[in-house]
């Protein structure tokens, strides 16, 4: 069986030293679904949610907590995002939420990328729990990630005179 990287040999929980691991490029992309009802998914459409606009909302909050990740989850490394973009679709029966995260670091991206979902998703809830007591979060999962080494080419940079 294959040791878990966040335990280390006296069994305590210890962040993973990623010091010795080159730079790549790296995204991650993750989904979670939220089940609405019919009359919530018209007032959402039609802007007439109390608290505002339900899916611009979100996706502000899920690209914010995709960006405190590591504060959130203790043993997450702090990397630069170099993107977060989350995208919401309406479905008959509720809305899907993507979250696609890239960075250029020495670790994944894939926390930030489910972190970000599961905000964008709780804070759909969170706007619309006044008018839908049916709401129902689920299928929250990592869809891919991808890692490509960095080429370091020469310096195509043009002198002026």
């Amino acid at each position: 069986m294959k040791r878990l990287s966040h335990i280390g040999g006296d069994g305590r929980a210890q962040m993973v030293d990623v010091s010795a691991k080159p730079l790549s490029a790296r995204t991650a992309v993750a989904t979670g679904e939220i089940k609405l009802a019919q009359k919530t998914l018209d007032l959402i459409a039609t802007n007439k949610i109390a608290k505002g606009n339900v899916f611009a909302t979100a996706r502000i909050a899920g690209i914010q907590a995709a960006k405190r990740t590591p504060q959130l989850i203790p043993l997450c490394h702090t990397i630069p995002l170099s993107d977060v973009k989350i995208d919401i679709v309406s479905l008959p029966d509720g809305a899907e939420v993507t979250c696609t995260a890239k960075t250029v670091a020495q670790t994944g991206v894939e926390m930030e990328a489910l972190t970000g979902v599961c905000i964008a998703l709780l804070t759909i809830y969170d706007m619309c729990k006044a008018v839908d007591k049916q709401m129902e979060i689920s299928g929250v999962r990592l869809l891919e990630k991808i890692k490509a080494a960095i080429v370091v080419g020469r310096d195509r940079r043009t002198r002026r005179k």
